[in-house]
């Protein structure tokens, strides 16, 4: 029978060998880290010196009201987000429901496409019929002050949106730099709600010929292009001018939505690729029935980006589009949007799309096969027409807008280019079997 003093020994030697298994682990654990066994070694070293540089501020610094903790941590994950490129950002709660209402297509603002490039806020286009675009706002012009206090030496785009945006009805004042003539201008403008109409004009033109405007890819593009695409063909369309000038981008997938239905089935719209090769994905043409086969002409300038590239890049490569006009912006890459806590979000770039054929635009811009370029006046001018086609007398629009109503030369282009294919499809018809335009 074990005795008291027999099984206290025991337990001495079974804790014992707790401890030192504990301390082996431990010292295991150690040398392990130093000899960079652990993949979080790099992370967590990382996250100690920062941990010790907010410490060190929030300990030290002048005005202990500047540097609490959760200010300090907000800083640094915007200097880190915002440092990536022009188009990571974390968007905290207010900035975070702002994103959301941009991507659901209505918003309360001026209307304006901004982004930051080479220290400079520029406006990549104005919204079609917003109070910027009504107020004579252009494509290039940068954003000097607002409200009369100039941009802040290290400002976001987080910042200026912040600023720009308010109540329905309020007022704000902005100063813009015009580079194209060192011109500086400013507009008091009413903030008004931007119900974003991102399918506009759809009319069928003289020749069978249907005109249609996508000013931005939001939610419900798709099925406007779709409606739109559908009145045409019943009124009889037999070629189609699909004009994508000034269009900032938007949703991916509206994208791809908009173009399938010129693709087969499971054919390749676009690809997007990561940092590792399982990154990949395909976007894949889900179509029912054949694709809508007619001659397409694309209207294009350097303020077409993103996702209005993603269309105008898989037509092209593919032979089912013409592309008429001035050289794309250059946008090819892809932001995901991912949850922070408290509301809270992280716009990141994971990721650059490329055309069918594998080419990328990042950077690059798609050329356009016929290159057309319109001179800044000429482009405002014509944005102002785009927008108010209502107005039909020139002596009425010279009155409301100051100039008589130009020639769009680059969609005259386009009609020439459409008018061009019919007769070679017409010849072909005669010679031989009628074939459809790839």
């Amino acid at each position: 029978m074990p005795t008291v003093g027999g099984m206290f020994k025991r337990i001495l030697i079974l804790v014992a060998g707790v401890v030192l298994g504990f301390g082996l682990a431990l010292g295991a654990g150690r040398l392990a880290l130093a000899w960079g066994w652990w993949p979080s070694r790099d992370l967590s070293r990382s996250m100690d010196f920062v941990r010790d540089v907010v410490k060190l501020v929030n300990e030290n610094y002048v005005d202990a009201s500047a540097v609490s903790y959760d200010s300090l941590s907000k800083t640094a994950v915007h200097g880190l987000v915002e440092s990536l490129d022009a188009h990571s950002e974390y968007l905290e709660a207010k900035d975070y429901a702002q994103l959301q209402e941009d991507l659901s297509g209505d918003f309360t603002g001026i209307g304006i496409q901004v982004e930051l490039r080479n220290g400079r806020a520029r406006v990549i286009a104005p919204i079609a019929n917003s109070p910027a675009e009504r107020a004579g706002v252009q494509r290039g012009d940068e954003i000097q002050s607002i409200d009369g206090r100039p941009l802040e030496k290290d400002f976001t785009l987080s910042s200026i949106t912040e600023r720009l945006r308010g109540r329905p009805g309020t007022s704000v004042l902005v100063g813009f730099l015009r580079p194209s003539t060192q011109q500086s201008l400013t507009f008091a403008l009413t903030r008004e709600k931007i119900q974003l109409q991102s399918v506009r004009a759809p009319q069928l033109l003289s020749g069978g010929v249907g005109y249609v405007q996508i000013t931005e890819f939001s939610d419900h593009t798709a099925d406007d292009f779709h409606d739109a695409i559908d009145s045409l063909l019943e009124q009889g369309m037999q070629a189609l001018v699909l004009d994508l000038r000034n269009n900032p981008g938007g949703l991916l997938e509206a994208a791809v939505e908009v173009a399938e239905p010129f693709f087969s089935r499971g054919e390749l719209i676009v690809s997007t690729q990561g940092r590792t090769p399982r990154d990949r994905e395909e976007y894949l043409s889900e179509t029912r029935g054949p694709p809508l086969r007619l001659p397409i002409a694309i209207l294009i300038n350097g303020s077409t980006a993103s996702a209005a590239e993603v269309v105008t890049g898989a037509l092209k490569d593919t032979g089912r589009a013409i592309v008429i006009g001035e050289k794309s912006f250059g946008k090819g890459s892809v932001q995901s949007i991912f949850d922070l806590p408290g509301k809270q979000g992280l716009r990141l770039t994971t990721a650059r799309y490329y055309t069918p054929s594998g080419t990328s635009i990042h950077a690059k811009g798609i050329e356009p096969q016929v290159e057309l370029i319109l001179s800044p006046e000429e482009d405002s001018k014509i944005r102002v027409q785009q927008t108010r086609a209502d107005i039909t007398d020139p002596v009425e629009f010279k009155e409301r807008f100051g100039f008589t109503p130009i020639p769009d030369r680059q969609l005259q282009a386009a009609l020439d280019v459409l008018t061009g294919i019919r007769i070679l499809e017409t010849r072909k018809v005669a010679a031989g079997p009628r074939r459809s335009i790839q």
